[in-house]
């Protein structure tokens, strides 16, 4: 039996079975979802992992995003280094996606964890700073010669091992993802190449004018410290060139003893530290408790933007809300 399909049918036909063919596409974080929502608008939309509001280095997975790792055809993750709970379920429940670690793509600038973060000044010389290329990239990530253990400032207990995975806060990196996550789409999608390189293209000269808009609004402020609630924004810091003075990598989010408090106080005066920053993530009266009797004033930045609305603009809006954070609370 024939069957006849009416021409007003056809092009929904056709349309679904376009959509079909979509990759399915799993990812770690917000800020880095923004990138590949950003590469596949207008063609598909990428799930997002991590809900916004919980830590990347510690979270148990919910069916539902077991099941979207189990769906996806390609994984876009920062890599172990951020999320080592992640590392198990990419292999096994989604052994068959492809999975792309932005930190292993080539070009991508990594840093070293900084040593004895915690109130010592880690501030950049203007003089030293490279907007082009900061001679950071490093991709001998196993034989580079380093032990990097550092128990990282965010109450999760976890000890990392490796580079410091928070490189989504450098646009340079976020705009050579864009190119590197429109590649992998297209070898897995071929129809829609043009339009994942064009989407691509598209957010690497947004990400151009807003960092230079950033340069301008922070260009008054550079030179004054801050610190910070635990060592996460040293990609901003090296590629704006601001002060951060230190972080208070309080390890487990308890209340300081008072011998702490004072140590940093006294730190704080010696340093002219005029601001300090909490995140949302954590108990913001830990800020106000240390810096009681200081003349700091207290802003709050969020390198997750967990209060953002996930899609196409949260990255971008993510580095301006830190840029303004940082102008209203130091100028």
């Amino acid at each position: 039996m024939r069957i006849f399909v009416p021409a007003t049918a056809l092009p929904l036909i056709l349309a679904a079975a376009a959509s079909a063919e979509v990759p399915s596409v799993a990812v770690d974080i917000a800020p880095v979802h923004s990138l590949v929502a950003r590469v596949m608008e207008g063609v598909g939309d990428p799930g997002l992992i991590l809900p916004p509001g919980a830590s990347p280095h510690g979270h148990s997975m919910r069916p539902s995003e077991a099941r979207m790792l189990q769906n996806a055809d390609l994984v876009v993750w920062i890599g172990e280094d951020l999320t080592p709970w992640l590392a198990g379920p990419v292999a096994t429940l989604a052994g068959k996606a492809e999975s792309l670690e932005l930190l292993e793509a080539e070009g991508t600038t990594v840093l070293e964890f900084r040593e004895g973060a915690t109130f010592e000044a880690h501030g950049h010389d203007e003089e030293d700073h490279d907007h082009e290329g900061d001679g950071h990239e490093d991709h001998g990530h196993e034989d580079d010669g380093h032990d990097h253990d550092h128990a990282h400032d965010d109450g999760d207990g976890h000890d990392h091992h490796g580079h410091d995975p928070h490189a989504w806060l450098d646009p340079q990196n976020a705009r050579l993802w864009l190119g590197v996550i429109a590649e992998r789409l297209a070898g897995l999608d071929p129809e829609n190449a043009e339009t994942y390189a064009a989407n691509a293209a598209a957010g690497q000269a947004e990400l151009d004018a807003l960092s230079g808009q950033i340069e301008a609004a922070l260009a008054p402020v550079r030179a004054a410290p801050f610190v910070v609630f635990h060592d996460a924004y040293q990609y901003f810091e090296t590629r704006f060139g601001v002060t951060a003075a230190g972080s208070i990598s309080l390890a487990d989010a308890s209340d300081p003893s008072p011998a702490r408090i004072a140590e940093i106080q006294r730190k704080v005066a010696e340093l002219g530290v005029t601001c300090a920053f909490a995140e949302p993530q954590f108990n913001p009266g830990l800020i106000d408790t240390v810096f009681r009797g200081t003349e700091a004033r207290i802003g709050t930045m969020d390198p997750l933007g967990s209060a953002l609305q996930p899609g196409t603009q949260l990255y971008p809006q993510l580095l301006t809300e830190m840029a303004d954070s940082l102008v209203a609370c130091l100028q």
